[in-house]
Parts: structure tokens; sequence; C-alpha cells
């Protein structure tokens, strides 16, 4: 089953996906969309996220956006699918709505299955039939319907991811800098590459940046700089042809060594080594 609704004046999508063996995710147009997949299964499926396998367990989900290079096994029946494209909803504008920016979406590191616990699970299989149900009224405020429970659904993910990773017991001031910080390093990764300056960004000082992120138990301020720095370079190592000089200048590096020093440091193998080893997989 395929629901979707378009807003044709401003050119937006909203899609539900869910029992359709038929649906090929390869063909479709997918690259402007955001994503959260849901396997409401007792079975786990395949992905294959940025060239590397992933495993969704049953009853998990992961979100994805367009940044992401995204395949699925064929006739993967138990994925659930919420797509929307940000003519239909812009968390980035509206992030003081859903507070899902650097926690769910546009977080600077690489995205992580969250399991469903029983009360999430319910949550969801409500909403879903709410959903569903919406997707049928074809009428003059159906948009405006699907948008709140598409706030209510990012809502619940974003609740479920703080929980998982902890930042639930945390204040939420301490919360709101470890989304903004994900969130501008995911923004200006490229350009800025220093501590210090994603916390001038943010008013605060290297150390109150640092001791923030310690007691949340969360990666380093600089670890999560170079690994978003690190994951771009997979994408593009993988899914262009650039030189490995010009993808070092794409990332804001002027000297290419710079580059190849923090890749191998990271990935333990040379970005030439790294393409070689995915053209060889493929």
């Amino acid at each position: 089953m395929i629901l979707e609704h378009h807003n044709k004046r401003l050119g937006g999508l909203f899609t539900l996906t869910l029992n359709e063996p038929r649906f090929n995710w390869q063909q479709a147009d997918r690259n402007k969309l955001i994503h959260i997949l849901w396997n409401h299964s007792d079975k786990e499926v395949m992905l294959e996220l940025d060239g590397y396998p992933l495993r969704l367990p049953p009853e998990s989900l992961i979100t994805t956006t367009f940044y992401h290079q995204v395949s699925i096994e064929k006739n993967a029946r138990s994925l659930v699918t919420f797509s929307f494209n940000r003519e239909f909803y812009c968390v980035r504008d509206h992030d003081a709505e859903v507070s899902c920016n650097g926690i769910i979406f546009f977080g600077a590191q690489q995205q992580f299955v969250t399991p469903l616990n029983k009360e999430y699970q319910k949550k969801l299989v409500l909403l879903l039939e709410v959903l569903k149900d919406e997707f049928a009224h074809k009428d003059n405020i159906q948009g405006e319907m699907l948008v709140i429970l598409l706030k209510r659904l990012i809502i619940i993910c974003t609740r479920l991811a703080k929980n998982q990773k902890g930042l639930d017991q945390n204040p939420n001031e301490e919360v709101d800098i470890i989304r903004k910080f994900n969130f501008l390093v995911d923004l200006h990764y490229k350009e800025v590459k220093t501590v210090k300056e994603y916390a001038d960004l943010l008013h605060k000082s290297p150390k109150t940046l640092s001791n923030i992120f310690s007691k949340t138990g969360e990666k380093t301020p600089l670890q999560i700089i170079h690994e978003r720095t690190i994951l771009e370079a997979r994408r593009l190592l993988t899914y262009t042809d650039k030189n490995i000089n010009e993808i070092a200048y794409e990332l804001g590096f002027d000297e290419p060594a710079t580059f190849f020093k923090l890749f191998k440091k990271h990935l333990n193998e040379s970005p030439q080594n790294f393409r070689n080893k995915f053209k060889a997989s493929a």
C-alpha cells in the first residue's frame, strides 16, 4: 500500500508506504525526501546506508535525510516508511515545534538504529491507523491534518531517541546545546573545523561545551566534527568520481595531506584504498 498526499501549489509531498512488495526503492525519486523507516515485524530487514550494510531488527526504526544514500532489500514487506520533503514540512525551519534537529535529523554523526519498546510500539501503531484514516479524506484540510500527525510522529521518534541516548535525564538546556552543536556541525563542517569556532557560535566556552558532552556520555565535540567530515568523505569516495585532491578541497582542507592523515586515522586506510575496496565489492 502506497498512500500519498501532494500539495501541487507548493510542491509538498508526504508518502506512507506499508506492506508493499512491488515498491522499488532504488527506482523511486527519493533524493529530496526525509524518511522514518520502521521495521514493524518479527524479522530483520537489510538496508544499505551510505554504502554500508545495516541490519534493522524487528520493531526498530532509523531516520535518514536527503544527504543519505539508502538502498533497501527487495520485498521488504514489513517496512513502514514515512517520507516527506521540505516543501511539505521543513524540520530545519520548524525545529522549535518538534525539537528534532541534531537528534534524529541533521545530526553530525552517522544515524543509529533505535529499538522500540512496547510503549512506543503501541504509540506508533495507533498513530499509523490515524494516518491511514486521514489519507483517505480528500478534502481541503487534509494537508493541515497530515502535518499535525507528522509532527506528532517526529516528536515521538525524538523522545524515543533521547531516551535511548540517555539525554532525557539531562537538563533541557544542556540537551539543546548538544542538539544545536550537532546541527551546526552538519551545516558548517566544511568551513568550520575547530571546537572553539562552534563554541563561539553557541556563545559558550570550549571548556563548557566539552564538559556538557562529557556529562552526557557523548563523543567529544572534536570527534563529532571529525566524524562528520569522514562521513561525507566516504559518500564522495563511494558515489562520485572526484579525485582525492578534489574531495579534500571540497571538504575544506587547504592541504590534501591533512585530509589523508585524518581519513587514515579514523578508518585505518587511505582514501584511495577505501574507494578501491568499495568498487571491488560493488
